[in-house]
This record gives C-alpha cells, structure tokens and sequence, in this order.
C-alpha cells in the first residue's frame, strides 16, 4: 500500500521510499522516514495536493509523491515484534517495527545480451528461463522471488540491452520498467570480460540517480586471461558497489545480495551519487535545462532532472513525448532545442555523439586507473573456430550439413522410442477395454482418451531430439553465426539479418518466435518477419509429417522431412520479397549484431533447455489436446441411436441367434465375418451420422478439389486448437474403420487402408503418395494454432494483422494442395 492510498484522518506507517536519489533525499529529509507514523490531514478533490501530518509538521504532497511511499497501517504494524533500535531517539516517538514489511526489496537485473543476466537470475530464483548465447532470448520481464537472511526479494529478469536509450523496444521497455516500477535495487550484470561497453549502459544508471549494485559477472574468465582489477577502487569512481560473481557455478551469489541488503538498508559507504563529466558547453546545457526542469514538479517526481535534461539534448524521442505532456513543455523543449544548437554550432557535431563520447571517456579513463589488461584465450578459440563455420565458402554447407543431420536424427534414431512407446499405448489400450464393462465410458477411455492422447504420445521422442540440437547449437554461440552467414541472403528478399534468428527459433515453436522479433528495430522489418514465421515447420506439426512420411513415403524419409522444411522456408522467401515489394517499403535498418564467444554449454543446461521445451509438448498433451480429443470423440459418438443403427442391430442380433444354433464351423466362421462386416458398417455409418460427420461433410465440397474428404476435413479443423491435435482427431477417426480397433494395427496401416466411403471415388484410397503429399503442403501453410494467431495480434498490436496472416496462409495452403493434386494425380 502508499500513501496515496490513505483517505482523509487515517495513518500509517512508512516502511520504504522510492524514487531517484535526490528526490528520495529530499523527501526524507522533510521527515518521510522508514518507522515515521504519518497522518492524512486533507485530501484536495480531483487528484489535488494533499495534507501530511509527519514529526509534527504539516506536509504538502501530490499524489505522484505519495504514490511512492509505501506505508502499511497502525494495525497491522502494532501486530509485529518491536525491533530494537541502536542510537538516540525521542521518547514520544511511536515505537512501531516494520521488521517484515520492510524487508521485501525488489530487485531489476539490468545488462547487456550475454552477460549471464538470465544465468544468474535463473540461479537465485530457481528459475528456469532460458539462456541463449545470443541476444533477445529474454524479450520480456521475468518474475520470480527469493529469500536471503530473513529478507524477501522480489526479483525481475529485463530484457538483455546495450543502453537506455528509446532505439529498440527492450531498451524502452527496461527504461520505463525502472521509472514505472521503481525497483529497490538494480543489479547491473556486467561480463568481466568486457568492461568497457558494458560499463556504458552503467554510465546511464549513474546519470539516473538510483541505487545500483554491480555484479561483476564471469569473473573468472577475467583472471583466467592474466587481467587484474582493483574492484574497490572502481568503486569508489562509480560511487556503486562492485561484487565480483560466476553465475553458473553460484561464486557471489551471496556476498551480491548482502551487499543488495547493505545498499537497501543505506549502509555502504561506497554508494554516493557522481555526475559524469560532459565537457564545459555540454555540463552548461545540461545545467540551464536542468533548471527549466525543476520548476514543474512533475518532472521533478518522475525521473532525475539531470537526466532528463541528458536526453533532451541526445534529441531522444521517448524524453520528448514525456515532456510534451505536461503544461511547461513549450519552454523546456524551447530551452533544449536553443541548446542543441548551440552545442552542433560550437562543437560541430550531434548533442548524442558528445554525450556518448564524454560517458567512453570517462569509462576509459575510470579502467586505465583500476584495470591491468590481460589476453583472453577465449577469443582466441573462438577465432580459429570461426575461420572454420563462418568461411566465405565453406560455411554455408557446413550450416546446411548441421541441419541434415539435425533432421536425420529427429526422423531416424526418434523412430526407435517411437515404436516402443506406440507398441506400449496398443497393450494400456487393450487391458483397458478388456477390464473395463462394455459401454460408452469404456469407448470414451480406450477410442476416445487412450487413442487420441496415444497416437501424438508416440511422438516425443522426435520432439526431444529435434530441441537436443536446437539448444545446442544456441547454447554455443553457433545460431548467432547462422545470422551472420544468413544476413546477406535475408536482405536480397527484403529481411533484416537479425530476422534469421525468430525464424530458426520458428522450428521449435511459432510463439516465442514471434516475441523474439522484438529485437528487430525497425517496425517494418519486424512485421515482416512476423508475417513469414507460420512457415516454419514448429514442432506441433513434426508428428503429422512424421505419420504421414512414415505411412506414404518409408523409402526416403530423411529427404522429403528435409523437403518439408526447405518447402516451409521457400516460401517465407517468396512471401517476403513481396510483401517487401508491396506492404513494407521501408528504408534499410542497418545489420548491428554481437558475436559472443563460443562456448560449451553444460550437459545440465541443454538436457533442461531439452526438457523444458518437451514439457511444454507434454501440458499441451495433459491440457488443450485432451480437452480437444474428448470433445471430438463426443462429436464423433452422438448422436448413437439412427435409423440405419437400429437396423443393423437388428440384423446382428439375428446372426447372434443363428450362430449359437448352427454346428457347422464352416458355418459359424461365415457368419462371425458377416458380423464383422455389419459391426464396421455399423460404426461407418455412426460416425458418418453423428455431429462431427455432418460438420465434415458440410465442409468437404471445399477440400474436395484438393483430393480430401469429409474426415480429412474435420482433422484439419481440429488443427485450429493445436497442431499435434490433427494426428490425435486422425486417430479417434479411424479407429472405426476396421473391428480390431489399435490393438492389433497402428495408424500408419489405418492411413493406408482408408476408402472413401462416397460419391465418385466410393471404394478408393483416401490417400495416395500425391494426396498425401497436398495434404503434408496444406498442414505446414494454412494458418497456425490460436496460441500463435494471439501472438502476432499482440506483438503487431493489431488483430487486423493476425486476421491478414490467417487470410492469405489458408488462401496460400488451398492453392498449393490443389496444384499439387491435380498435377500429380495426372502424372501418377
């Protein structure tokens, strides 16, 4: 609770002031006091200034102030032990502790891409985001909490950024995170390694006034390379507190969050507030804005004036629109232009490339005193690695070899595990149907449950495999690699270089592809790639192509799996160079991507990477697939009583009473294949006459030139909730289609024995190797799952967007698998 939140006549307690450095010290000054008892005297109607009584003083404050006190009631705060305190204090002082509410800090961990931010948040909080040796895997915040010597941390992981400036939107949504949620403590992750440019986004902390501890992270890389710092001085020229940290093997962890404590509880005597030194002309402009600054209390309350006032001459955008809201922006943006100028009349360049000049200097200058530089083998590794994988010649094949045996793998060691969990799901099938009574509930478990469930079950292993080298080859640095080779390939169709990263990412899953175009900083470029990531081949639909590969071409299973792929990625090519053409015509954002160095990720963090990402298929199964496949058993199972049924039934029941009267064994196995035979017809004509048969055949005059039919139909609508639903409704559907049910065949020998049960081709395969190929085309095009129709409506900001995407992928997919029909139809 804060203090705005108090009405008129009632009190509470402060337990912690926020906001930058001046503007705390200033409140706290007037008496606004971690244990202080306040009092609200008058509240103003419409959000007006309201009356403090504190230390006996009455206090003027707008609600922008109040709002960063926290404060918790007399109530509640007599409820707690006293705590003892050490020092003078008067007598009549309310004696209250706020031993538990003031010790919840929240913390931001704040750096740049691969610093081991995410490690290091992932090891406090028991987390398990992951963490990727390339930028932009963490594109938003993440939440977590964690307990240290009686305090309650509530953590958050920002996104991975260069700098605070209003250039990407990780680097806005880190800037407004820290102003809007104005953390406790930031923690400034910093790679060791490199400290010049990392220092720079700490140079932006110092210029914001608030209270940062650094974490000097990969420390051992720095003494490994021979390089001594001497961490103490450092710190005394930042005025920050430096604890030296190996996130992944925990080293620090501890002495880090007793000196988060020591900084919270103002106890270090390293912290104090530098102003970076910007040159004589840049210093005066600064002052003179600074000043315009201060005489709207609203700037004063939001963020330090100083830097504020440091933006405005960097001409950054994000300052401009804050400072045109309020009532005396005229005169500061007057006051700042007039200073721009002056300084590119004086110094003959930008306001922006002083200022980020002057923060190198002094960093330069801060590491030439405390850093004695060593040599690095890690770059000397990554080098020779490098003349190797990024060769001008031999690094796109070595690339191309990676992803064959990426998808020989996934195809051909999955098919093992694959068979052995199939064979297992046909046994649990059944001894379910053998123990369980005849009747519907038995149909829902044994047709239903275990046979949709169990036919995407089978197909974990090809997931598992499939990430294995996904998070290998990001773990090492080798996917940012892919990047640079790809870039000059992406822009001859229109794409930004950092667009081949959400793409590869798109294999595994449409979702946090779409998120992690987020570090594409060009608006058009982003909506680009957006629009073209669906074609790639998630792993939602790898079982489909597994089942039907598997089924129409066993022959050649590693190169038309591949040729799916190649398809998926062709026509986001094609897709891209005319949308570029038409949509999106835009000027040329510039290719600014790092190289990190290679590393060999643990066995621990892929098999978690690994494992995660599986999980994630396995809740899909446990959650939207199961509700999906009960939904279509029941669609497929009502309504039970037709007039062909009763029928049928009739005629069972007859050659049920022949057979226990007839001797004859040659008759009696007659009459058992009759009864067969009525038994499947019975159940064809159940299902064509129930729910999910009309819906089918209402559709099927639409799928019908594509070579479908009216089941083919209903499991590609399933594919709307899920993609891995399509294999579970294709396996609930044509469990009817013979008597023996799963127990005896597997889906593959059900896909190739299914007839059309209708119309012109009555009695022929519903699938051929050419319809089994439109149909593989219209899976891997038509528009993907709603989780990832959600995703581009969200991250474009529009669901014109999403709409569009479902548009003309559906339009796209229809006209593919009608091509390849009726061409292939006529050559075979």
């Amino acid at each position: 609770m804060n203090l705005a939140e108090l009405n008129s006549g009632e009190k509470g307690v402060i337990i912690n002031v926020k906001g930058y450095g001046s503007f705390r010290k200033r409140i706290m000054e007037m008496g606004f006091v971690k244990g202080q008892l306040v009092e609200v005297v008058k509240k103003r109607p419409f959000h007006g200034p309201a009356e403090y009584n504190v230390m006996g003083y009455h206090v003027s404050l707008r609600p922008s102030e109040a709002y960063l006190i926290d404060v918790i009631t007399q109530e509640k705060a007599a409820e707690m032990p006293e705590q003892p305190f050490e020092g003078i204090i008067d007598k009549e002082r309310l004696k209250i502790s706020i031993i538990s509410e003031g010790k919840n800090i929240s913390v931001a961990f704040v750096g740049n891409p691969n610093c081991g931010k995410t490690s290091l948040f992932n090891f406090v909080s028991g987390a398990r985001e992951h963490v990727g040796n390339y930028s932009g895997v963490t594109i938003e915040a993440k939440h977590n909490t964690y307990s240290y010597y009686g305090y309650n941390f509530n953590l958050v992981d920002l996104p991975g950024t260069y700098s605070l400036t209003a250039y990407t939107p990780e680097e806005l949504y880190v800037r407004k995170h820290i102003f809007h949620n104005n953390p406790d403590i930031v923690v400034n992750v910093i790679d060791a390694s490199n400290l010049e440019r990392n220092l720079y986004l700490t140079s932006q902390l110092i210029d914001m006034d608030i209270k940062v501890v650094i974490a000097l992270n990969m420390y051992d890389d720095l003494e490994n390379s021979g390089a001594v710092l001497e961490i103490e001085k450092l710190s005394r020229l930042l005025g920050i507190p430096i604890i030296p940290t190996v996130a992944t093997k925990g080293k620090g962890i501890p002495d880090l969050f007793s000196k988060i404590i020591d900084v919270y509880e103002n106890r270090d005597p390293n912290v104090r507030h530098i102003h970076i030194n910007y040159g004589k002309e840049v210093e005066q402009s600064i002052r003179i804005i600074r000043e315009q600054i201060k005489q709207d209390k609203h700037f004063m309350v939001a963020m330090s004036p100083r830097f504020l006032a440091i933006k405005l001459l960097e001409q950054d955008s994000h300052a401009i629109r804050f400072v045109s809201k309020h009532q005396t922006s005229k005169e500061v943006l007057k006051t700042a232009y007039k200073e721009i100028s002056r300084i590119e009349e004086l110094l003959h360049e930008k306001g922006e490339a002083v200022i980020t000049d002057a923060k190198y200097g002094f960093i330069s200058g801060a590491l030439k005193e405390t850093l004695k530089p060593g040599k690095s083998r890690r770059w000397i590794h990554t080098n020779a690695i490098d003349k190797v994988l990024t060769h001008h010649f031999f690094g796109m094949p070595l690339f191309f070899t990676f992803m064959f045996l990426m998808f020989f793998a996934t195809f051909q060691l999955g098919s093992y595990p694959m068979a052995w969990i199939d064979a297992g799901v046909g046994i649990l099938n059944q001894f379910i149907k053998a123990s369980l009574p005849q009747g519907m509930f038995n149909d829902l478990i044994t047709d239903g449950i275990i046979n949709g469930i169990g036919s995407v079950l089978v197909f974990l292993p090809n997931i598992l495999i499939l990430f294995l080298f996904i998070s290998f080859m990001e773990d090492t640095g080798y996917m940012a690699r892919a990047a640079f080779m790809m870039d000059k390939i992406m822009h001859k169709i229109g794409l930004h270089g950092r667009s081949f990263i959400p793409l590869i990412m798109g294999f595994g899953c449409n979702v946090p592809a779409i998120m992690a175009t987020r570090t594409i900083r060009n608006r058009n470029d982003r909506l680009l790639t957006i629009l073209i990531i669906p074609f790639m081949s998630c792993s939602a639909r790898l079982p489909i192509y597994i089942l039907f590969i598997g089924a129409f071409f066993p022959n050649n299973p590693t190169l038309v799996l591949i040729g799916m792929y190649l398809t998926g990625i062709l026509l986001a090519v094609i897709t891209a160079h005319f949308f570029n053409k038409t949509l999106f015509k835009s000027k040329e954002a510039p290719f600014v991507m790092e190289l990190p160095p290679y590393r060999l990720p643990s066995t621990k963090s892929i098999v978690k990477h690994m494992w995660d990402k599986s999980a994630q298929y396995l809740q899909k199964v446990g959650g939207v697939i199961l509700i999906a496949v009960i939904i279509i058993w029941a669609l497929g199972y009502f309504p039970q009583n037709t007039k062909s049924s009763s029928e049928l039934d009739s005629n069972l029941v007859k050659i049920n009473l022949e057979l226990n009267q007839t001797v004859d064994e040659l008759q009696k196995n007659r009459l058992v294949i009759q009864m067969n035979e009525i038994q499947m017809e019975k159940k064809r004509e159940q299902l064509e006459n129930s729910y999910l048969g009309r819906i089918g055949h209402f559709i099927e005059p639409a799928i019908r030139p594509l070579g479908f039919e009216w089941r083919t139909g209903i499991a590609l609508l399933s594919g709307i909730a899920a993609k891995e639903v399509v294999v579970s409704t294709i396996g609930v559907l044509l469990q009817s289609d013979n008597g023996k049910g799963t127990d005896d065949n597997r889906l593959v020998m059900r896909l190739r024995e299914i007839k059309h049960d209708h119309g012109a081709a009555f009695g022929q395969p519903v699938f051929t190797p050419v319809t089994a190929l439109a149909f593989l085309l219209f899976v891997l095009i038509y528009f993907p799952c709603i989780g990832v129709v959600s995703a581009i409506a969200k991250e474009s900001g529009r669901w014109r967007w999403a709409l569009f995407m479902i548009g003309y992928t559906t339009t796209a997919a229809w006209l593919v698998a009608f091509l390849v029909n009726q061409i292939g139809s006529r050559l075979f």
